[in-house]
């Protein structure tokens, strides 16, 4: 049995609560009994199997995760939200979220006053391990045969 995406479950489920064209914006349309009625059927065909899912989930839990896909796929999917491509409000928000070092400057940054150097020295830090962890995600092969002699001995392990 081919259980499908959930973004294919949500535009379903959208299509069979709300009769709209497709590629139309249906956030202002989705009432809260609409969006209640879609959580609903997420909610069975997870429990039931028929949707892709990575974990498990207690009930509550569940309820709650289908309330932000729905949002999700409201504003992503270009036939749900007027044919417009998504662009984050706050790209890079969420950079470096599993650093302990980061996590712990960003929460000591909201206790400084801006512009104050201590504030300034603590935006430094921030700023330079953001870039540090964005280095060591990036996948950069270096053809060695290619370089000079001395920059291939060099650098070459």
């Amino acid at each position: 049995m081919t259980k499908m995406t959930q973004k294919a479950a949500v535009f379903a489920a959208i299509s069979q609560v709300l009769d709209f064209e497709e590629g139309t914006n249906v956030g202002p349309h989705m009432t809260k009994e609409l969006r209640a009625q879609v959580n609903l059927i997420l909610f069975e065909g997870f429990r039931k199997g028929t949707i892709e899912l990575e974990k498990e989930y207690s009930d509550s839990d569940l309820k709650a995760y289908v309330s932000g896909l729905q949002s999700n796929w409201i504003r992503k999917d270009t036939r749900l939200n007027g044919n417009t491509k998504y662009v984050a409000k706050n790209p890079g928000s969420r950079a470096g979220s599993g650093d302990p070092a980061l996590k712990a400057a960003r929460a000591l940054i909201s206790t400084l006053v801006e512009g104050t150097a201590d504030y300034n020295e603590v935006k430094t830090f921030i700023d330079s391990r953001v870039s540090e962890i964005a280095a060591s995600k990036a996948k950069v092969t270096v053809d060695f045969s290619a370089l000079p002699e001395h920059l291939r001995t060099k650098y070459a392990k």
